[in-house]
């Protein structure tokens, strides 16, 4: 096989959501890469668990084999250097803890009944300098505004850096624009089939980092990096279609225009609504964000074009209607929060069930509905376990050894902050070494 490349940077995406990998040189790429398995029982401060399941931590720490297709290399937006992202396997079965494959199970499972799940995704960030003590603080955009472009939001063109990246190796961004608060930044990516639409957004992440890293700044897409500023998101549009290519969420005799088939995995959404917190937020710090009145998927509700809901169904017909799931924060890892919405949904059409009323209060001083995610990464744990046939659905190996890993996690945040009820949305210096060096 002729290649084009000095060296690939093979990717997988852990439990954790980190884009770990490794070069290889290009006439030794066909050999594949290897890994070890123990890499799921690692906690962000390297620390391991034995009761991460799974992972093999106490039988030898085997090696997993990341398999891929030679034809899905791709340029990267390193020089000389292709990219690819492969599944892992051992003893060629599917890695079940891998996140790739639990999301390529849910595309599967909507496929087995004649639909084709597409995926648009919604990033938020913000963007940080060094403070000058060893620590990092906000950028310094005194005249950003929310939409704002140009260089009062981006005093030295990074996003047209990074846009110039994007379509250097066909990575389809739709849009960018700053958002509510200083320096925050909305990063729009097209849609595409679910699983080509999650390599794209785990290889835009990972590049606009890089190229953030380049200039000093970091890019950060932890859920509230700041206690008194807006949170950052990680929204997952999606749309079913037929084998023709038509959106079968799009009814044109129907009031609203919505198909059964809609209201349907709406309903699902809403069930599923407090099971799903812990793969749509994974980890302390997603809490300080989903809160009552942020705009941030806290409620079990949903709405037409209503931002105070977990469920926005916007106003686009046609080709266009989708469902918009708002609940993930940036940090989520993007594989696990989109096979969490394609299986909820994709409970709701099984059952058929039929959605609550929408929402019609503002979300902000009153709502129709006392349900909501859980309060805490501990609660989250406890929440999906109690759902057997979420878990199932999702796949029950993953779950166990993430749930295992993030209560690990959970104990050690409440070690280093055991006043950690009475901190409530403040931020801690643990959350910021813990997580924002790699999120």
């Amino acid at each position: 096989m002729s290649m084009s490349y000095k060296r690939v940077r093979t990717l997988f995406t852990d439990h954790l959501g980190l884009a770990r990998g490794k070069y290889i040189p290009a006439s030794l790429v066909q050999e594949g890469a290897r890994f070890c398995i123990a890499t799921f029982c690692l906690t962000f401060d390297r620390d391991m668990t034995p009761e991460a399941t799974g992972g093999k931590l106490l039988e030898g720490l085997p090696d997993v084999d990341l398999n891929f297709d030679f034809h899905d290399i791709r340029p990267s937006w390193e020089k000389d250097t292709g990219v690819v992202i492969g599944d892992l396997h051992f003893h060629g079965e599917p890695v079940a803890m891998g996140p790739r494959n639990v999301l390529k199970r849910a595309v599967e499972a909507w496929e087995a009944l004649g639909y084709h799940p597409t995926v648009g995704i919604e990033y938020e960030a913000y963007v940080l300098q060094p403070d000058g003590n060893g620590g990092w603080e906000e950028w310094d955009t005194p005249g950003a505004y929310v939409y704002g472009t140009g260089p009062a939001v981006d005093p030295i063109g990074l996003f047209n850096e990074i846009m110039d990246a994007c379509e250097a190796i066909n990575l389809p961004v739709e849009s960018i624009n700053s958002e509510y608060d200083t320096p925050q930044f909305e990063l729009t990516l097209r849609y595409a089939d679910a699983l080509k639409a999650i390599d794209e957004a785990i290889l835009f992440k990972l590049m606009a980092r890089e190229i953030a890293m380049k200039h000093g700044l970091r890019l950060t897409f932890m859920g509230k990096p700041f206690a008194l500023r807006s949170g950052s998101g990680f929204h997952v549009n999606f749309a079913l279609n037929d084998k023709n290519g038509n959106n079968m969420f799009h009814d044109p005799d129907a009031d609203d225009g919505l198909s059964e088939l809609a209201k349907q995995c709406i309903a699902g959404l809403i069930d599923k609504h407090e099971a799903m917190s812990l793969l749509c937020a994974s980890t302390v710090n997603a809490f300080k964000r989903l809160q009552p009145a942020q705009l941030s998927g806290y409620w079990a509700n949903w709405g037409y074009d209503h931002r105070g809901t977990t469920v926005r169904i916007p106003h686009s017909r046609g080709k266009a209607t989708r469902i918009e799931h708002r609940m993930s924060d940036g940090a989520a890892n993007p594989y696990l929060a989109t096979a969490a919405v394609l299986q909820a949904a994709l409970l709701g059409v099984q059952k058929k069930m039929t959605p609550p009323v929408a929402e019609e209060l503002d979300c902000m001083e009153s709502q129709s509905t006392d349900r909501h995610t859980a309060d805490s990464l501990g609660e989250a744990c406890d929440l999906i376990m109690k759902d057997d046939e979420f878990v199932d659905a999702v796949g029950r190996e993953m779950v166990e050894n993430l749930v295992a890993i993030k209560r690990f996690e959970w104990e050690k945040y409440t070690a280093a902050c055991p006043n950690w009820e009475e901190i409530g949305k403040d931020l801690t210096d643990w959350e910021m070494n813990f997580y924002q060096p790699f999120l």
